[in-house]
């Protein structure tokens, strides 16, 4: 599924677990047919269509234009493929770091600080005035920077993160600052319960490469990092031809394109990075892994992860997989009946998470210690008959596919939250991916989510966790082989 699933996860813990503290309700069934028929339009209709406009640099940078003259504004970013998933140990959260770098002294900002601008410069004298907003993230497969403006200041915007990631300065002092604002960052992630149990499942289904899967880094990496670390992963991965530039919002995608070169025209290429630092192939699991993690929580939090598609190997299933999580995720599927409504659960999700190199599948799931056991045989119950023909009827596959097209068109909404969508997809997987996926979507059968469960879900090893209190654990009894299935 898209790029803010586990996000997506971690607001539904939350607010599952305040559900849990309320009376318990049954949860609500929409009418399918009316959903169908009020959205099923949309596909067959050319307004799935993305309406991007690109093109390509001699240089390998491209450049993706997606325009919405609704209001006058403009988002640039700037994405580059870098991110945990070219990061070995000693590497491990130096992406993150970089990004923080990103929006700290140029080569530019130092000479107009120094009083030696050149003409190109100057801009920068009055750039706190033009009401750019400005912020990056770091993620497995993408890092992105971008800037927020008005229509008129989208060439100033351009030059700020043409600077930026062609001439930084990596200035010593500011780089000290900085690897305290991330270690800040990690010690605030692990005063989170939550994030153990994240951390947890990534590193037991990633078990020969954990910091791969990890974008956070670690206190000791980030500590111990150094200005000539940044340099390396500069000359590795922030050159044209792995870096895209997404402008979306009130432009004109020729005036884009003109000042795409004039800005980053005569930026060198190199060898494909990937081709010189390959990706690590993940090993499949050799066999299920269940684990208890004591933390102070309140309620029972369970996930279930398996291995699952990468882009480039098995695109069918990456379709399949993200239809198949929509269907479940209905509030009428017979999936949120059975642990949802019939009280076992406080909240369940599932879900895929898009990936080039093995995306993981997920379910998760709050729960009392006193219905926990209860709940993970309910959960495995369900996994055991996801490929029966009644699980899930056509109009719920219509339903979902349909579904999916509106969400996609309503994201659209907001092209400065669209332009990290756009992103995401050309670095994970491909801008012709991306145009083709509300039309694969559209074709997707039985047969392909029957292909895709039997090929990663069912009767594959997993990984199954419990997040819960020492208290907790005292009332439920849970056992690493109930975790994974092997009730007794």
């Amino acid at each position: 599924m898209k790029k803010h699933f586990f996000i997506f996860l971690l607001t539904f813990i939350l607010s599952s677990s305040a559900a849990l503290a309320q009376s318990k309700l049954p949860a609500q069934k929409p009418a399918v047919k009316a959903a169908v028929k009020s959205v099923s339009s949309l596909l067959s209709d050319k307004s799935t269509d993305v309406p991007i406009v690109t093109k390509t640099l001699s240089n390998g940078l491209e450049v993706i234009v997606l325009r919405d003259a609704a209001v006058p504004l403009v988002t640039v970013e700037m994405a580059v493929r870098n991110g945990s998933f070219t990061e070995p140990p000693e590497l491990n959260g130096l992406s993150h770091l970089f990004e923080h770098m990103f929006f700290k002294t140029n080569d530019s900002i130092r000479r107009v600080r120094d009083g030696k601008p050149q003409a190109s410069d100057l801009y920068l004298r009055n750039i706190g005035q033009l009401g750019i907003t400005y912020n990056g993230r770091t993620q497995e497969e993408v890092v992105e920077y971008y800037f927020t403006t008005t229509s008129q200041y989208m060439g100033t915007a351009m030059s700020v993160v043409s600077n930026a990631v062609r001439y930084p300065s990596f200035d010593e002092e500011e780089f000290a600052r900085e690897k305290e604002v991330v270690i800040g960052e990690i010690d605030r992630n692990e005063s989170n319960p939550f994030f153990y149990l994240d951390r947890a499942l990534k590193d037991k289904l990633f078990y020969k490469y954990p910091t791969r899967k990890n974008p956070l880094g670690t206190r000791e990496t980030v500590a111990t990092a150094t200005t000539e670390k940044m340099r390396l992963i500069q000359a590795r991965y922030y050159v044209p031809n792995n870096s895209a530039v997404v402008v979306t919002g009130d432009v004109a995608p020729a005036e884009v394109f003109k000042k795409a070169e004039e800005l980053f025209g005569d930026w060198q290429r190199t060898e494909d990075p990937f081709k010189r630092f390959p990706l690590v192939e993940h090993p499949a699991l050799e066999k299920s892994v269940g684990e208890v993690i004591a933390q102070p929580v309140e309620n029972v939090f369970l996930s279930i992860g398996w291995q699952g598609p990468s882009i480039g190997k098995d695109d069918a299933a990456t379709y399949a997989a993200d239809v198949f999580s929509y269907i479940l995720q209905q509030p009428n599927s017979r999936f949120q009946r059975n642990l949802v409504d019939s009280g076992l659960t406080g909240g369940v999700s599932v879900g895929y998470y898009t990936q080039r190199n093995v995306g993981p599948i997920q379910i998760s799931a709050v729960t009392s210690p006193d219905k926990a056991q209860a709940a993970f045989k309910a959960i495995y119950s369900e996994i055991a008959a996801f490929n029966r023909p009644d699980y899930f009827t056509d109009e719920e596959l219509e339903s979902a596919k349909a579904l999916l097209a509106a969400s996609d068109l309503y994201d659209r909404e907001k092209p400065s939250e669209y332009t990290h969508t756009l992103s995401f997809w050309w670095s994970t997987a491909s801008v012709d991916y991306y145009r083709g996926y509300q039309k694969n979507l559209r074709a997707i059968t039985r047969a392909d989510i029957n292909h895709y469960l039997s090929t990663y879900v069912l009767g594959k090893p997993h990984v199954g966790l419990a997040l819960i209190s020492p208290k907790g654990q005292e009332t439920a009894k849970l056992t690493p082989e109930q975790l994974v299935g092997e009730l007794k």
